[in-house]
Parts: C-alpha cells; sequence; structure tokens
C-alpha cells in the first residue's frame, strides 16, 4: 500500500514539475518573439512619449489593466511621469482626468475590449495621440491607434488557452522595453531614481547624509588628551556610543578612543586610574564630512574595520559623531 501511495506521489511530483516547465517555455518563447517587434513603431512610440507635454495615461481591463497598472507604475518611477486609469470609471467621469497634452497607452490582447473602445471617440475628440498594444493587428484598438506595436503569442501558457499568461506576459515585457528605453533617452540615472524611491534601500543610499543621522552638540563625545583615562571612560558611558572623540583646545580632532582601544589598553596592562587619555589613543584617526553620504561612511567603516567616525569640517573642527549603530537605524546597511 506505501509502495503504491509513494508510486502515485513521485507520479504527481513530475507531472506538477512537468506543468511549471511548459509553461515557463511557452512563455519564454512568447517573450523571445517580441525581440523582433522592436521596430519603427516602437521607435515612434517612443519618440512620442519623450515628447508628451502632459502625462502618459495607461488603460486596460481584466488582466491587461493589472499589467497596465504595473507598467504605469514602472513608467512613473524611470522618469516618464504616468498613472493607471480604469476605462470603465473613465467612462463615468474619469475621462475628465485625460487632456490633450497627454498620451495614451491602451492595452487589450483582443483589441476589441468593449470598455476600451467605448473611449475611442472621446480620446479622439481631446486630441490625445494614441499608443496601443494588441495581440491582433487588424483589431479595432489596433486600426485606431496613432501607434500600435504587436504584442501577439503564438499560444497562451494556459493549457485550456483561455487563461492570459503568454500574452499578459508579453505586453508587461513590451511595457518594460518602453519604461527603459525611454529612461535611458531621458538620462535618468541612480540619483533620480532614489529621488522617486525615498523610501527605498536605494533612496536612503543616495539621499540619506552623514549629517541627517549624526550625533551633534552635548551628545557628541569628547575629551581633551589630557584627561586621565578614567574620565574618558565615564564620558563614553555618558554618549552611550562606545567611543570618544579627542580634541585640543580649539575643539580641531587629534583621535579617537573606542571599545576596541579599551580592551588593547587592558591587555597592555594599563592602569586606567593613571594613565591619560592621550596616551593610549589613535591617532590620526579616519574621519568623515557632514556633507558625506552616509552610505560613504559605512562603506569607510566596513574597509577600516572600525563601528565609529568623528565628523568634522574643513579644518578638522569636530562637529559630531558617527556610529554603526547609526547607520543600521537608518537602514543603510
Amino acid at each position: 500500500m506505501k509502495t503504491k501511495r509513494k508510486s502515485a506521489n513521485t507520479a504527481e511530483t513530475r507531472r506538477l514539475m512537468s506543468l511549471g516547465r511548459a509553461v515557463i517555455r511557452t512563455e519564454t518563447d512568447a517573450v523571445r518573439q517580441l525581440v523582433n517587434r522592436i521596430d519603427h513603431n516602437f521607435i515612434a512610440a517612443c519618440q512620442l512619449l519623450l515628447a508628451c507635454a502632459g502625462r502618459i495615461v495607461v488603460i486596460g481591463m481584466g488582466k491587461s489593466g493589472h499589467i497596465g497598472g504595473k507598467i504605469a507604475a514602472t513608467l512613473a518611477s524611470t522618469g516618464s511621469p504616468a498613472f493607471f486609469v480604469h476605462p470603465a470609471e473613465a467612462s463615468h467621469g474619469d475621462l475628465g482626468m485625460i487632456t490633450r497634452e497627454d498620451v495614451v497607452i491602451a492595452l487589450s490582447n483582443s483589441g476589441e475590449s468593449d470598455e476600451i473602445t467605448l473611449l475611442l471617440p472621446a480620446i479622439k475628440r481631446l486630441g490625445a495621440p494614441l499608443i496601443t498594444l494588441t495581440g491582433n493587428p487588424r483589431s479595432t484598438l489596433a486600426r485606431s491607434a496613432t501607434i500600435h506595436i504587436d504584442v501577439s503569442v503564438a499560444k497562451e501558457a494556459c493549457p485550456l488557452g483561455l487563461a492570459p499568461t503568454s500574452s499578459t506576459t508579453a505586453t508587461l515585457v513590451m511595457g518594460d522595453a518602453l519604461a527603459i528605453a525611454l529612461l535611458e533617452a531621458r538620462g535618468f540615472g541612480p540619483e533620480d531614481f532614489a529621488r522617486s524611491h525615498p523610501g527605498g534601500v536605494l533612496g536612503r543610499r543616495l539621499l540619506l547624509r552623514v549629517n541627517d543621522i549624526m550625533h551633534t552638540g552635548k551628545s557628541t563625545p569628547k575629551v581633551r588628551e589630557d584627561t586621565p583615562l578614567r574620565d574618558a571612560l565615564l564620558e563614553m558611558t555618558r554618549k552611550g556610543l562606545g567611543s570618544t572623540a579627542v580634541v585640543d583646545k580649539r575643539n580641531r580632532i587629534i583621535g579617537i578612543y573606542t571599545d576596541g582601544d579599551l580592551r588593547r589598553s587592558l591587555d597592555a596592562g594599563v592602569d586606567v586610574h593613571r594613565v591619560l587619555v592621550g596616551e593610549v589613543m589613535t591617532r590620526n584617526c579616519k574621519t568623515i564630512g557632514p556633507d558625506n553620504l552616509a552610505s560613504e561612511a559605512l562603506g569607510m567603516m566596513e574597509t577600516c574595520k572600525i563601528n565609529a567616525l568623528p565628523v568634522a569640517d574643513g579644518n578638522g573642527v569636530l562637529l559630531g559623531m558617527l556610529n554603526m549603530h547609526d547607520l543600521l537605524r537608518a537602514r543603510v546597511v
């Protein structure tokens, strides 16, 4: 009995794996066919979108609508202002969101979606150019378009040939091709991307600066080099940063004393009650400027294997202190 059940499970496992692989192969083939569709129509669509004085409005019904939402989001996040409008809502008032300065991108595998074809006269009256992505170059949408891009597929990955699978994948990929082509043409760079993604990791790495997260004023641990080591340790404890900057009478940084230095001092048998911090501090320590990126501070800490950095101005005057925990809290790491 157990042997039969095990054999049945093995057969089911193989069947599921075979089905999954077949879907991926079918959709891969569909995407591969798109390479030949990067033609004069694709170029014309890119030029039209680059010249758009308004916004790019993406519309689509059903699964195409979900794909349209993603395409609009990708365009918007890569330097081409765009938004998605549901065609059914557009016919009940949201059409007012579209102006003659905009460019409309309509998605429909059949090219005959009633909710979209119903909008064609209104879009024409507005004078907004229409780019369509369909699987039927002879469809109503294709023939009504200013520019039509063919995203037809040989077959859907669904074995019934009914569920939109290969067709939606092809449309999504073509939308990505448009977005990235526009990104490159606009010279949209990492800092531009970060400004539209301030909450993401890249945004934090490219926008967050040392002066945004460093400790300043009374929260900055600092002592003079003639301070007894025991008092320097008390300063480190009070400020809770695991280190203290050592400065001269003009507040210029001459060194740093850290938890690591303390361990080395104890290993060497140093009497913390007798020695001065200037005798055991690390001289010529690494520093960073307040306008440097927080990611640069992280890189310096990782390269030098240190956990704290004094922040200094161009003359070496202490402005604050930064440690690894600050970078962790800011999610730069």
